[in-house]
């Protein structure tokens, strides 16, 4: 996953943090009073992974990021490329060993918060220090490049306001904490080669992977998720996302450049206007043309899934400019 192909913001330059002297000196008494009242001390590995809702951002994000660099993954259950954030980042957090935490936010429970945080599109990723909010990325992004921010975000977080982190017992983690085996499928082991692909940025890779499995099985719903997102991914790896909406913008005629711009748009998660460009594209064509778009479309209902109500707003778009 390519920044500059996913609608990445690009990172922060943190050294620029506002009022870094007095969020300092904040987190310093923060800190000074969790040890004075015991509330300092070890998490269990699974601790440093949370889910955030309005009613509780205040004691689980401002309040902590006062010891510890809070990472706010913002997602939603219909956002495909979260699916392939949210875990990257999870298990970012164990690595990482409580040099920061995680906390999860489902956008379509928290609106306030969305709003509050002027986000466009998800995935959206933000960092709490010490009560002050840093825009981080938005859209995923390789593997790479998260190390390399958050590396950056913690060493902000010890020089500027002097956090080092949350004490992690590995010991705390319980027997009751580790799922249960699952028997291996018969095709685990090429999904899971496919998934090491996709996070490889080794797209050609994933897709023939999912292929493999959907020869045998062309109904494997992991596969078809797997591919449609493998193929997206391959289509922006090294396109410029400036040029391609531009060239969108000025040819809006040009099917090839409404696929281009319309792959942006939902990788960006901006998924309806990826599926309205796409209808009309549908609609201002016919044709070689014509089909190009509408099959491309279907394509991107895959990414999305079967369930998901804009995709059913879309087909029933769709099949009014087609019949």
């Amino acid at each position: 996953m390519q920044p500059r192909n996913m609608s990445m913001s690009g990172v922060v330059d943190l050294a620029a943090v506002k009022a870094a002297g007095e969020a300092k000196a904040k987190a310093e008494q923060a800190r000074a009073e969790a040890a004075r009242t015991g509330g300092a001390g070890t998490v269990a590995p699974a601790a440093l992974v949370i889910d955030v809702d309005e009613a509780g951002f205040e004691r689980e994000v401002l309040q902590r990021s006062a010891e510890v660099p809070v990472v706010i993954d913002f997602w939603a259950e219909w956002c495909q490329p979260c699916k392939q954030l949210g875990p990257l980042l999870e298990r970012l957090a164990v690595e990482y060993n409580g040099r920061f935490l995680l906390a999860k936010v489902d956008v379509d429970a928290n609106q306030m918060l969305m709003q509050q945080f002027g986000i466009q599109g998800i995935p959206a990723v933000f960092a709490v220090v010490a009560g002050q909010a840093l825009p981080l990325f938005q859209g995923a992004a390789p593997e790479a490049q998260i190390r390399e921010t958050l590396d950056q975000l913690i060493q902000v977080g010890e020089e500027r306001f002097g956090l080092t982190g949350i004490a992690v017992d590995p010991a705390a983690a319980t027997e009751d904490a580790v799922p249960a085996e699952v028997p291996a499928g018969p095709y685990d082991a090429l999904l899971e080669a496919a998934a090491s692909a996709l996070d490889a940025n080794d797209f050609g890779g994933a897709v023939q992977a999912y292929k493999n499995v959907l020869a045998d099985d062309p109904g494997n719903p992991e596969a078809k998720l797997g591919l449609a997102q493998a193929e997206l991914l391959g289509r922006v790896q090294n396109v410029d996302p400036q040029a391609v909406r531009k060239e969108a913008a000025e040819n809006p005629g040009d099917v090839n450049a409404q696929l281009a711009a319309a792959d942006l748009d939902l990788v960006g998660g901006h998924v309806e206007d990826a599926f309205g460009r796409l209808v009309e594209a549908v609609r201002r064509t016919a044709g070689d043309d014509r089909d190009a778009a509408r099959l491309r479309l279907l394509e991107l209902f895959e990414v999305i899934g079967p369930e998901d109500p804009r995709v059913t707003a879309a087909r029933t778009a769709l099949a009014r400019v087609l019949f």
